[in-house]
């Protein structure tokens, strides 16, 4: 068998892996021999090297006495047999035993070894060494980082990166030949010369030896600013790569110290006109994406400038660069397209580009930077594009749309156009066509213009479907908004038509929703109709068919005779569970329950929320989604240098909640469940509402406290999260201390105090402070204060010690306010005008900021104070724009009365004047938030 592998592998056409143990005795017998053939001891360890490289592994024993066996081939002086050599000692080391004993021969190659051996022979000591040994080599390496050859001080510099966590005192003297290697240019050596050709020096080593000086000062700020002014002020860098690794320090400095920014404006400015476009591109990057978090801090023309780089990029003819510049303008316009509508005839010109990643990028940027008066010719350039290309980069297209439908609601009827012609027309598979019908689902629940005409084409697309996920789906769309559409019996046909016509899997989709029909509008003949037709499927040849066809008729029937609301909610479903609370108590209802299930599970304590309040959540995620932004998904990286921002998605697609939203879930459910699982907060009844966390102190404070307001009918309980970050020290008897800020006014009586006994270093624990209130919307701030007693901990059982009693202190924390936004739950309306004019109580209020902050940051604010939902899109204001108007919808988290918000703000030179006109059910709600906005 394995000289049959063996044959194979000697056949040089063969892809074949050769075989384990055939190149183990080949080896070991080969490198014993005496004389040593170089050219076959090269070769079999080339294949060696092929075999680890694929993944195969030695047993522990076989690869140290490979090891040895290779270590012997230092005899020989063939320096290309060497190179080889080194190698397969690097490879091996890992999984041999005994390595150490190779360090002197090594050390003596480095020492004394031609210039072509030294560079493998530098980046297998690294190899070999260890904590202990690793100071024998310092001289070694100190002298190969000043090496006049580039390929000797480049080894030794890239070398010392993996020497840092093995012995990093002994990196840390190199720092001095590092900076001396970053100043030195290093061209080769005249003997490398072959022929007439000359090797030109990329200047390699000083992007080497700057991102080792970044490791070696990476904790000291002003070692690293003294690093960027030394090299940016003259023309030592002459490596591109090095130049781009500068503007990464800076981009590491800033997101350290966003105030450093102003600084270094003018050195930016600078770079953006650099000879080399990586350097542009890196720095134009930097300038967006710090603008896009802190835009107050860059200015406009450096801003710019930026921009007008990345749009005389996207004329270059390297596609890289093309590409590259496309990537960040796209970032770019996902919170800021006003700034590149200038770059719109370079990017229209790249629809065409033969570089499909780069007209699919054109057209997705061009879709955020559109506008109501070019959506027309933007589509139909669209049209025209999209059956030219493969299935991922339609996909790209339609989430662009999906997009697009989500912040120009008005231009419904061009985009469901589109979208139904591509559905119909256009060739794709599974994904393709469910993006397309996911599209459609958006458009049906957040645009209501759009629903019937978006259902009937969907109602026409199922006849020739051919796949049962996008079947399934759009039957359960049909089933939960048909119904509610001016002629449900045309869905009902189409609906049965499937019980007719599919598959079981089909069919039982078909009959859920025939049956969610039968209570319409209180329509008998077509309740009739529908009980006619799941009785005749109750004999279908499915079981599951016939059982979902008769439980539908058994409630149906319950539902009309007996007015049963458990039936009709059954079959009219309007509410739906808070799924990660849901998932919390169900896995402990499984793994806690003793009595054999026989205590049914208690559906009452998960919390449940109406359509409308669904949609204003699911709604708030994709915007949040799109704010993030939808890049490629990959890395950006340096030798040295940790990336400054996280890589983002190419796939715009609204899949559910990223991971971190659903941690934030599960806190929240896990908070919510801690309170109330606490008897006297029990006593309370059902809960109403929870605010979200609110930071009460600084991130790097030495306790951290964060709040969160719960609401009951009668009561207000304020949660204090308390984390104690000191490591030596554990606190006693923590407590939370509020104090209204007006006593003799306060309208909340406090009722009780919990406090947490004991806090140990890194853990997180809650206070709670109770109050008894009206019915009524109760509106206070309160100055908390945080006192505890502080006992020192045994280093040895991290335990207070016994003889020490501790000694009182207290914390000032930020304050708590109890706000008429405390009081509201998002919700999501249609027709935002027409719900607006059709609400009674009016209030109105007149505000002027003279706070110096963006229009933006204001509009964030409103959000976040009334815990109302932003329609239309308004919640993104132009920076580019002096006056902008916000529309918001909730309702009452008490009595469930709507409230819907328009705020009008224009910037003057005096500051910001700001309108807000509210309407709502509730008189007194209405009130209190409009004149409680800021």
């Amino acid at each position: 068998m394995s000289t049959h592998t063996y044959k194979k592998f000697e056949n040089a056409g063969s892809g074949d892996l050769p075989d384990r143990m055939t190149i183990y005795q080949d080896c070991m017998s080969e490198f014993n021999e005496s004389p040593v053939n170089p050219k076959r001891c090269r070769l079999l360890i080339s294949r060696l090297l092929r075999l680890l490289a694929e993944g195969e592994t030695f047993p522990q024993n076989e690869a140290t006495a490979l090891f040895f066996s290779i270590s012997k081939l230092f005899q020989h002086q063939n320096d290309s047999l060497r190179q080889a050599v080194y190698l397969a000692i690097k490879a091996l080391s890992s999984i041999s035993e005994d390595v150490l004993m190779a360090t002197s021969s090594i050390m003596k190659d480095v020492q004394n070894g031609s210039d072509l051996v030294k560079p493998n022979a530098i980046r297998s000591l690294t190899s070999v060494l260890d904590e202990s040994t690793a100071f024998s080599a310092e001289r070694l390496f100190k002298s190969a980082v000043v090496s006049k050859n580039p390929s000797i001080s480049s080894a030794a510099l890239t070398s010392t990166y993996h020497l840092l966590p093995i012995a990093e005192t002994t990196a840390k003297r190199f720092v001095n030949e590092t900076q001396e290697a970053v100043m030195d240019l290093k061209p080769f050596p005249h003997k490398h010369t072959v022929g007439d050709y000359y090797p030109n020096s990329t200047f390699i080593t000083q992007y080497h030896a700057l991102g080792l000086l970044y490791q070696l000062k990476k904790t000291d700020k002003m070692a690293l600013l003294k690093l960027i002014r030394q090299f940016s002020d003259n023309n030592t860098l002459k490596s591109q790569l090095a130049k781009v690794e500068l503007v990464k320090l800076v981009t590491e400095l800033v997101g350290r110290d966003p105030q450093l920014f102003s600084s270094f404006q003018p050195l930016l400015n600078n770079w953006l006109s650099n000879k080399y476009e990586s350097v542009q591109l890196e720095t134009a990057k930097l300038i967006t994406a710090f603008a896009i978090q802190s835009s107050h801090l860059v200015s406009a023309e450096l801003h710019a400038s930026a921009v007008t780089t990345l749009q005389s990029l996207l004329t270059v003819p390297r596609v890289s660069a093309r590409f590259a510049a496309l990537r960040i303008l796209n970032r770019v316009s996902m919170v800021a397209p006003e700034k590149i509508v200038v770059c719109n005839p370079e990017l229209e010109s790249l629809i065409n580009d033969p570089n499909r990643n780069i007209s699919t990028y054109a057209i997705t940027t061009l879709l955020k930077t559109g506008t109501e008066n070019n959506i027309s010719s933007l589509i139909s350039t669209i049209t025209k594009f999209i059956h030219e290309v493969s299935d991922d980069f339609k996909i790209i297209i339609i989430d662009a749309i999906r997009t697009f439908s989500l912040n120009f609601p008005q231009e419904w009827k061009s985009i469901l156009q589109f979208l139904i012609d591509v559905l119909k027309n256009g060739e794709g598979g599974l994904k393709f066509k469910n993006n397309i019908v996911e599209a459609l689902i958006d458009m049906v629940s957040f645009v209501p213009q759009a629903r019937d005409m978006a259902l009937e084409n969907l109602c026409d697309f199922i006849e020739d479907c051919e796949f049962n996920e996008i079947l399934v789906r759009i039957l359960h769309l049909l089933g939960k908004e048909g119904p509610s559409t001016a002629t449900p019996s045309l869905y009902v046909r189409h609906i049965y038509n499937r019980v007719v016509l599919e598959n079981s899997i089909i069919r039982s989709a078909a009959v859920v929703a025939l049956s969610k029909f039968a209570l319409t509008k209180n329509d008998p003949t077509l309740c009739e109709s529908i009980v006619s037709l799941l009785r005749r499927i109750a004999s279908d040849r499915d079981d599951e068919v016939r059982d979902r066809a008769t439980i539908a008729l058994q409630f149906i029937e319950s539902a009309r005779k007996e007015q049963s609301l458990e039936a009709r909610e059954f079959v009219q479903n309007k509410y739906s569970y808070d799924l990660s609370s849901l998932e919390t108590k169900l896995s402990a209802y499984i793994s806690s329950n003793s009595d054999s299930f026989h205590t049914p599970f208690d559906v009452t304590n998960v919390r449940r929320y109406t359509e409308d309040e669904t949609k204003a959540i699911e709604l708030k995620r994709k915007q949040e989604q799109l704010l993030r932004g939808n890049l490629e998904n990959g890395s950006e990286s340096t030798p040295g240098l940790e990336e400054a921002g996280k890589a983002e998605k190419l796939d715009s697609s609204f899949a559910g909640p990223s991971l971190d939203e659903h941690q934030e879930d599960l806190l929240v459910t896990k908070y919510t469940d801690e309170l109330l699982s606490i008897d006297q907060i029990k006593q309370f009844g059902p809960l109403v509402n929870s605010s979200k966390m609110i930071d009460l102190t600084d991130p790097e404070a030495e306790f951290v406290v964060r709040g969160v307001k719960h609401l009951f009918n009668n009561n207000a309980v304020f949660q204090f999260n308390i984390t104690n970050t000191l490591t030596d020290i554990a606190l006693d008897n923590v407590t939370v201390t509020c104090t209204p800020e007006n006593p003799s006014e306060s309208n909340l009586e406090e009722l009780f105090s919990l406090s947490v006994d004991r806090l140990l270093p890194s853990q997180e624990a809650a206070c709670y402070v109770a109050f008894k209130k009206s019915e009524d919307i109760v509106m206070e701030g309160f100055l908390n204060n945080l006192t505890f007693t502080t006992r020192e901990l045994d280093p040895e059982t991290q335990q207070p010690l016994d003889d020490t009693e501790g000694f009182q202190d207290e914390f000032d924390i930020d304050a708590i306010f109890l706000n008429a936004g405390d009081y509201i739950k998002s919700s999501f309306v249609g027709d935002f005008t027409s719900a607006f004019d059709e609400l009674p109580n009016e209030e109105v209020a007149v505000y002027n900021i003279k706070e110096n902050i963006t229009l933006q940051e204001i509009v964030d604010r409103l959000v976040v104070n009334t815990s109302c939902l932003p329609l239309e899109s308004t919640q993104y204001a132009p920076s580019d724009s002096s006056s902008h108007t916000v529309k918001m919808f909730g309702k009452s988290a008490l009595k469930g009365d709507k409230i819907a918000l328009v705020v009008k703000l224009i910037k003057t030179s005096k500051g910001i004047a700001m309108k807000a006109q509210g309407r709502s059910e509730d008189a007194t709600l209405c009130s209190y938030l409009v004149n409680g906005l800021m």
